[in-house]
């Protein structure tokens, strides 16, 4: 089990960790039994105790109890939902988990998933998505109380957070309960009741930040997205060409699945579809951010995480540090793109070769406003690391990043 030290108060607090049956929803894994465990730890925060709760799955979620010191546990209200990048995991994210329960002791439950860990990050976009989804309902059935919802994905984590978000939304999950419980809620006809309290929620709850970070919402398909190739052509149509290497994702990642004769995968998750609407549910929550590395980052290049063309990146020279956050140079507000006349997308789908990908997807998805954040580690001994310092995925070689973590943090909205 995982240490984890908070500084603080001096007195000594109580680590709790429940390992029961419920947690995961990880893709039919199974798990055996309910475990209890409860052991003396050097978690300190303030006068509270650090909770964390742990699945036989690896998924855990972290709260603070007690943080009136008075005895009295007080119940989070946030559910935010961490979710990790390409053979990654839940401890990736437990720096920021522990960074945000200092910040909001007493308001916020940090879940830290690992229903798509490492190998299992290559079975693709929307089985991991599908995943994640069954997952965060598992967490809200541990969690009754939570009333809101936010997500926060690293590189891969945010396009599989896209996915899940589209098969939570406006979802009755009062009714998944029931089912699970051999009971079925109707209506006098007999059809299935739908709650008009779920309209524009996801998974019931109310959506309030969607976060990315390094995340390749365009794919990694040529036009120098994978800074690695160095932009040469030949690089990138073999990259392409060999994406199958990284399973159902790298066809996913690099444009080239064709399910059925189906438009890419990212290209329909940039437009609400019939049966999942993925830009509906994007628009619920009330704000998006990108955080989006400038240079340094090998695996995914500046335009495609912060959802920019390149002739609208912005200039370096305009590019200045921020005090407070040392390696944020840009913050740009809330905005959308121009409207613009389209058809949809259906009727691009028998010529969805001929269409410009790339193009498509920032025209769809630039449709709701998004926050871009750009992060240069320029002068860091970190800065080959970019790709995982912006997350701090390991302190010890990351700690770089602590300032944009603490710039999310900040910036979160409860």
């Amino acid at each position: 089990m995982a240490s984890v030290e908070l500084e603080g108060a001096s007195s000594e607090a109580v680590q709790q960790a429940e390992v029961d049956g419920g947690g995961g929803g990880g893709g039919g894994r199974g798990s055996k039994g309910n475990m209890k465990k409860t052991e003396k730890a050097p978690w300190k925060l303030g006068f509270a105790c650090l909770r964390m709760e742990y699945d036989r799955e690896g998924n855990f979620d972290m709260e603070v109890v007690d943080v009136d010191g008075a005895g009295v546990r007080r119940a989070p209200t946030h559910l935010v939902v961490m979710v990790n990048g390409l053979i990654g995991s839940a401890q990736n994210w437990k720096y920021a988990a522990k960074e945000f329960l200092k910040k909001y002791p007493g308001d916020v439950i940090a879940h830290c998933s690992e229903c798509n860990p490492s190998m299992l990050t290559f079975d693709g976009v929307d089985v991991m998505g599908e995943r994640l989804a069954e997952e965060v309902i598992s967490v809200i059935k541990r969690h009754p109380g939570v009333q809101k919802i936010s997500f926060i994905g690293h590189s891969l984590g945010g396009l599989v957070a896209r996915y899940a978000i589209a098969k939570l939304y406006e979802r009755d999950i009062m009714r998944d309960f029931s089912q699970g419980n051999g009971e079925r809620r109707t209506n006098g006809s007999g059809d299935l009741c739908v709650d008009e309290k779920f309209q524009g929620k996801i998974a019931g709850l109310e959506p309030v930040n969607f976060i990315t970070s390094a995340t390749p919402h365009l794919g990694s398909r040529g036009h120098k997205q994978v800074p690695v190739f160095c932009g040469l052509y030949t690089l990138e149509k073999v990259a392409s060409r060999t994406s199958w290497f990284l399973g159902r994702t790298g066809k996913h990642l690099f444009l080239t699945d064709d399910d059925n004769g189906k438009p890419p995968l990212l290209l329909r998750m940039a437009n609400d579809c019939e049966d999942l609407k993925f830009m509906s549910a994007l628009q619920s929550f009330k704000r998006r951010v990108a955080y989006a590395n400038v240079q340094f980052d090998h695996l995914v290049g500046w335009s495609t995480s912060s959802l920019r063309r390149r002739d609208e990146l912005p200039k370096r020279r305009d590019l200045s540090r921020n005090e407070k956050f040392p390696h944020i140079v840009s913050v740009k507000t809330a905005e959308t793109s121009s409207t613009q006349q389209e058809g949809p997308l259906e009727a691009k789908v028998n010529g969805h070769k001929n269409i410009d990908f790339e193009e498509e997807m920032i025209r769809g998805l630039t449709k709701v406003s998004w926050e871009r954040v750009d992060v240069s580690f320029s002068g860091s001994t970190q800065r080959y690391l970019a790709h995982t310092t912006i997350q701090v995925k390991s302190y010890c070689i990351n700690s770089d990043g602590a300032d944009v973590v603490q710039h999310m943090i900040d910036n979160f909205v409860l």
